[in-house]
């Protein structure tokens, strides 16, 4: 399955699942956006399995996205997931820090499990390299091709003129022929980030002036997907603070996997009518989306647009026409447009109307805990005490060779839709800021766990 095959599905309402497994990852990088590291929750692997297992042809995402943390510290359950997704006719991709790759091999547990996975994503930047050699993530991105499983990786630099990104993105292209696809995002001041990282802001038309011009509210592709949270909690976004807030807002909370069934979460995702608004009007900014909750006047217009007639056919046209737009189009707006043709390589336009293309130059164009349900030693995790791999340290390899840890940011290489069914959404007196500033979690628009995003955010 290609990355552009996957991308495309993310604006289509339950196409696609996005489950974390752990909150535990043995690397340390300064920008992760879930503050992964070696202590953690797993998320509950009998439940995951229960709610997997209960996919049916007939009623089942296209797409089952495992995440974390760094997911591959429970092969097993890697395994387990895709083959009951597989028996349904849904795919498995897993994104991954490469914690196992110090020596450029893929250690017999985890080739077992990817046996079993359509789609393998590795995650890049100057913060994993320095834990993970590219090199010897290179070799073993080639032997888990060499397995015939397809591969691509995403990589995160500090904004689109940023030296890393025009340097990893050629070495990829280079040494993988254009065989391997590339997701790019920028960093954003979420998770360990938030220390240090900067948000973009964009300042609008008629800033500061008198009547000057609002920040408009735009639809939001990334509430089509379902999110399990490492404590089964399962969410209707997958920005960071929604995955992590206890409460969820009541009004982006699904479910929970250990009480709802696959065909439950899939009819809430598609039948609410304030997410067919939010997908398909907007309601201003990531953080006028989370505090709906606690705005009853407009989570009411909100529910009222949604419920009107007509919004289910808006909203599944307006997900026909992302889709069929394709992944580069959809990455333009939620990853870094220089490099969005960049998820194209390898083939596999990622949607019917898909006229990108990935030619020329490269240039222009996160991962985590013990002590979960499952026992902090379970047999399908790669524990603290090692195991079949003999990894230690939670699952990390330390051979020679291997880069230290950096705890912060540090030398960063380089200079620093759809229409609307009801309006607007929201009171002014929230969206009254004259700039835009870009603040998200989610490291793509398919994925979770590095600090790069595919989510806007306006200050309020």
């Amino acid at each position: 399955m290609r990355l552009a095959e996957i991308i495309a599905l993310r604006p289509v309402p339950a196409a696609g699942l996005l489950a974390t497994l752990t909150r535990r990852c043995p690397l340390s990088c300064a920008h992760c956006s879930t503050s992964s590291g070696p202590r953690g929750e797993d998320t509950p692997g009998d439940a995951l399995r229960r709610f997997v297992g209960g996919f049916a042809p007939a009623d089942r995402p296209e797409v089952l996205m495992l995440t974390g943390g760094e997911p591959m510290l429970r092969p097993r359950l890697v395994a387990d997931l895709a083959a009951l997704a597989s028996a349904a006719g849904t795919r498995t991709t897993v994104l991954s820090g490469m914690f196992f790759a110090g020596d450029g091999r893929v250690p017999a547990r985890i080739m077992d499990a990817l046996r079993h996975v359509d789609h393998f994503s590795a995650s890049m930047d100057v913060f994993h390299e320095r834990e993970v050699p590219r090199s010897a993530v290179f070799r073993a991105m080639h032997r888990i091709m060499d397995r015939g499983i397809d591969v691509s990786f995403h990589v995160t630099g500090t904004a689109a003129d940023d030296a890393y990104l025009a340097d990893v993105t050629t070495s990829i292209r280079s040494t993988f022929r254009d065989q391997a696809a590339v997701l790019v995002n920028h960093i954003r001041p979420v998770g360990r980030a938030a220390a240090w990282a900067t948000a973009r802001t964009v300042t609008l038309p008629g800033a500061g002036e008198e009547g000057g011009v609002q920040p408009p509210p735009t639809p939001c592709a990334m509430a089509a997907w379902p999110t399990v949270a490492f404590d089964g909690t399962v969410a209707a976004c997958c920005n960071q603070r929604v995955v992590d807030a206890r409460p969820v807002p009541r009004h982006l909370r699904l479910g929970h996997i250990a009480e709802d069934d696959w065909a439950a979460i899939h009819r809430r995702c598609r039948q609410s009518p304030v997410l067919r608004t939010i997908r398909t009007a907007g309601v201003g900014s990531c953080a006028d989306c989370r505090a709906l909750a606690d705005r009853p006047a407009d989570l009411a217009t909100a529910e009222r647009a949604g419920a009107r007639p007509a919004a289910a056919a808006v909203d599944m046209l307006g997900a026909r026409l992302q889709h069929e737009a394709g992944a580069a189009a959809l990455l333009r707006r939620y990853g870094s447009e220089r490099y969005a043709p960049l998820v194209l390589l390898g083939g596999g336009g990622g949607g019917a109307g898909n006229s990108d293309g990935a030619g020329g130059a490269a240039g222009p164009g996160g991962h985590g805990g013990s002590g979960g349900a499952d026992g902090s030693g379970d047999s399908d995790s790669i524990s603290d005490s090692g195991g079949a791999d003999d990894f230690g340290d939670s699952g990390r390899s330390d051979r020679p060779g291997s880069p230290g840890r950096a705890s912060g940011p540090g030398n960063a290489s380089g200079p620093g839709g759809a229409s609307d069914p009801g309006g607007a959404v929201g009171s002014s007196s929230h969206r009254s800021s004259r700039r835009s500033t870009v603040s998200s979690s989610s490291s793509a628009p398919g994925s979770s766990g590095s600090s790069g995003s595919s989510r806007q955010e306006a200050s309020a």
